[in-house]
Parts: structure tokens; C-alpha cells; sequence
């Protein structure tokens, strides 16, 4: 929706908490209004201090692909160059869409410090956008102008297909189907007679003859026994119950021999 032409209505009610630039006296705060090249300045609000009231009214003529206005707070001096108090952006995306907007927008100091807010009551015809819109859809369908007619091309002939040349060697179709000789069944079985069986077999089987089972020969009387062991240095067979073994030979003594003689334990010195 273009808004090229449309005029926007900014009414400039006032400020509230704003930067004070002043250190004895009430500062003297005044807004600018900037869009594209237009610049709008209100009265100067003589000792308007934090809270300066203007209520005024601006109508600002607006630019296609523009849709924000920028907002400048100055201290008005009367020896000096005036002070820079706080500066903001308003969108104007509401104001287009619903025709009206009244909305606070904040202020920012140069270091990007809070600065206050500044109060617009921004109105716009919407109904003359639309009206417009719906003239230009009008007489671009009215001035359209139909694409040039084009002449039909002739229709080209098709040549019809020439005929296949018959075949010299072609038999003509009777309707009864060809008769084909039957096919040779398949042979009789032979007159051999089956595999012998293992009674008719021609070949003899001879039977191997049994092994020969020879007994070992038995253990001779004479092997003595010799389970169970008997222990080291007594004979055998073992003595009746509640007689002693006899004493072994004193070259097979029990005990080993001692490493060294003397007396144990040994004296002290």
C-alpha cells in the first residue's frame, strides 16, 4: 500500500522526566520534528524544567519507502549554543495501519543513557490511502490495453502414408489354422532287466575269519605282592597285632646325623 502524498498529523503534547541540563536555574526545553528534509520545531516552554507541556500541532507531507520520524529535545540558551538534551525515533507502522497512534516514545542521550520520553498524538486518513489505492487499481484496468492479435498460422497438409507392397511369397488367410504333424511320444522303457539284487549277485563274498582270542598268560605264584606299601625300613608282612616291629640296623637310623657334635644349647662365652 503506497503512502506517497498521504499527510500525517503529529501533535507534540509534551515531555515528561527529562535530562536536566541545568544546574541553578529551571531549563527552557523545546522539540524538533524531523522527516526526510522537513524539519518542525515547537515554541520554546520558558522554564519548562523536566516536565514542559506544548500542545502543537504539525502536518507532514509522506514519502514512499519513509516510515519514521526522528524527535530532537533541546535547552533553549540565551548566551550559549542551546544543550542537547535527548533524541529518539518514532515508527510510524501503528499510525498506518490503524489511522491513529498515541504513544509515549523514549529519549536517549548520546552515550545512550535514558533522557526521558516525549508524548505524540499522530493521525492519519486511512480511508484516503484506500481510495486511493482502489482509483489506481481502476485505471490501470481501464487504460489497459489488450496484447495485439496474432494471426492464426495455416494449417500444414499431412501426407498420407503409401502402402506396404504386398508379399510375392504371402499365403492367404483361410481361417482354419494349420495342421502340424504329432510329436514322436517318447521311448519305451528297455527290455534289460533291472540291477541284480544281492541274492543273484554274480560275485562271491568269502567271510573273514574270526581273530584268535589268546589269553595272557596268568601272573606267576611266586610275584609277591606288593599293595599295600609298607612303610620305609619295616619288612613285610606286617607283625600280629600287639608285638613291635623289630629295631632297624643303627646304619638306618630315623633320625639324620647331627651337623656337628657337641652340646646344645651351647655354653656362653
Amino acid at each position: 500500500m503506497s503512502i506517497h502524498g498521504l499527510i500525517l498529523e503529529v501533535r507534540v503534547t509534551g515531555c515528561r522526566k527529562l535530562r536536566d541540563t541545568e544546574f541553578f536555574t529551571r531549563q527552557d526545553p523545546y522539540v524538533v520534528l524531523e522527516y526526510a528534509t522537513t524539519k518542525l520545531r515547537t515554541r520554546t516552554c520558558t522554564d519548562g524544567g523536566r516536565n514542559p507541556t506544548f500542545d502543537e500541532k504539525f502536518h507532514i507531507p509522506l514519502i514512499e519507502g519513509l516510515r519514521e520520524l526522528n524527535v530532537v529535545v533541546w535547552n533553549s540558551n540565551t548566551l550559549t549554543h542551546d544543550d542537547f538534551i535527548g533524541s529518539g525515533r518514532v515508527y510510524l507502522h501503528k499510525v498506518l495501519a490503524n489511522g491513529y497512534d498515541d504513544s509515549s516514545w523514549p529519549l536517549q542521550t548520546r552515550n545512550m543513557r535514558s533522557a526521558g520520553e516525549v508524548k505524540l498524538i499522530m493521525h492519519v486518513d486511512v480511508s484516503a490511502m484506500k481510495n486511493k489505492m482502489g482509483r489506481s487499481i481502476g485505471a490501470a484496468s481501464t487504460h489497459s490495453v489488450p496484447p495485439p492479435s496474432m494471426p492464426a498460422p495455416a494449417p500444414v497438409p499431412i501426407p498420407a502414408p503409401a502402402a506396404a507392397p504386398a508379399l510375392a511369397s504371402a499365403v492367404p488367410y483361410t481361417g482354419v489354422p494349420p495342421s502340424y504333424p504329432p510329436a514322436p511320444a517318447y521311448p519305451a522303457a528297455s527290455a534289460y532287466s533291472a540291477y541284480p539284487t544281492p541274492s543273484q549277485s554274480p560275485y562271491t563274498t568269502t567271510e573273514y575269519p574270526p581273530p584268535l582270542q589268546q589269553a595272557y598268560p596268568p601272573p606267576s605264584a611266586g610275584y609277591p605282592p606288593s599293595y599295600p606299601p609298607q612303610p620305609y625300613g619295616q619288612p613285610y608282612p606286617p607283625q600280629p597285632y600287639g608285638q613291635p616291629y623289630p629295631l632297624p640296623p643303627e646304619a638306618q637310623s630315623p633320625y639324620p646325623p647331627a651337623p656337628y657334635p657337641g652340646t646344645y644349647p651351647p655354653r656362653p662365652y
